[in-house]
């Protein structure tokens, strides 16, 4: 992680950049100016991914059509290899992080020379053995999403991480559900817990629901990496525009998700800096209730509780009731004893 405490926010462009280079590099520069820490792609040879028989998923053919294969859509939205360098390149002259998915043993090779900080693995990979074997000889840190997922699949998974030479606590997961758009019934943010009892070096979560209202829960319930889908339009053509984020929705989840990460504190229940002034002001103390004399008996009847709260407090009541007054006190005056 950057920092123990910072959530890590992930722009996810993915493929919506529709294989346009020139798209890919304005997606970078508005994930940056939204204030994302990672723009992420994903990086695959189509064909070393997806067979020919290999049919779409319900929303990609809702999203664009029947008549093409998976294989001829990815073939149509994706980059070559060769473009990743100059993505990275940009990145760094932006101040943004790079990151890539890869789909494919040769993906992963050619990923491995542009120094991510970290490797991003898809759901979908969950189960390749030998894709996850490879992702652990390369080493360093692991960010893997759990979607479509048992427990059992994803400690599987962790295991075998790790037995490839990747640490424990270089590993993180992130709970999501692969469903775009995912309906609210279905997205189940509690089950983080359940993947933070896998003892791995962080949780957290990857959304495919419409809008900034369930990255923004997950923060709050302990996210400490949140990544998200996002366009430059979700009217263009291409599979995951719809569910997809616009550049000022990114920079609003951005926005709130730091101030959710400011809001959450401590198990600490204290008295803070700034609330601490209006403690006079809003609690009491006990004052007169009329004019007192000096020797006169504190009773229930000549003393009350009223604001502000720089006199005795009303907690003291009982020890007040019964003493002298040792001076002559004003109708609505602060008691002193």
């Amino acid at each position: 992680m950057k920092s123990k405490d910072k959530i890590i926010i992930i722009a996810e462009a993915g493929v919506n950049h529709n294989a346009s280079m020139e798209m890919a590099r304005r997606m970078v520069r508005e994930a940056a100016k939204a204030g994302a820490d990672y723009v992420k792609f994903q990086t695959a040879v189509p064909e070393f991914v997806i067979s020919s028989i290999a049919p779409k998923a319900a929303y990609q053919k809702e999203t664009t059509g029947e008549c093409e294969s998976q294989l001829d859509m990815c073939r149509a939205i994706h980059l070559p290899l060769d473009a990743y360098a100059e993505l990275a390149g940009l990145c760094r002259e932006e101040g943004i992080g790079f990151m890539s998915t890869p789909f494919d043993l040769v993906s992963i090779d050619t990923l491995s020379l542009l120094g991510m900080d970290y490797w991003k693995i898809p759901s979908g990979e969950i189960t390749n053995l030998p894709y996850l074997r490879k992702i652990a000889s390369k080493g360093g840190r692991v960010i893997m999403s759990t979607g479509m997922s048992n427990i059992v699949e994803i400690s599987t998974a962790v295991d075998i991480l790790v037995e490839g030479g990747i640490k424990r606590e270089n590993i993180y997961l992130l709970h999501c559900n692969t469903q775009y758009p995912t309906p609210y019934c279905d997205v189940n943010l509690f089950a983080m817990d359940s993947l933070r009892k896998l003892d791995v070096g962080g949780v957290g979560y990857s959304d495919h629901t419409l809008g900034i209202e369930v990255p923004i829960a997950a923060a709050a319930l302990g996210a400490k990496i949140i990544e998200k889908h996002f366009t430059l339009d979700k009217n263009l053509p291409g599979p995951d525009h719809r569910a997809s984020l616009e550049p000022a929705e990114l920079a609003a989840m951005v926005k709130a998700v730091r101030h959710i990460e400011e809001a959450v504190g401590t198990l600490e229940k204290h008295v803070t800096d700034s609330e601490r002034p209006n403690i006079e002001v809003a609690r009491k103390s006990i004052v007169a209730a009329r004019p007192i004399a000096k020797g006169e008996v504190f009773t229930e009847d000549n003393i009350t509780v009223k604001r502000p709260g720089n006199g005795i407090s009303p907690m003291e009541w009982d020890n007040v009731i019964g003493k002298c007054a040792i001076k002559d006190f004003p109708y609505d005056s602060l008691i002193e004893l």
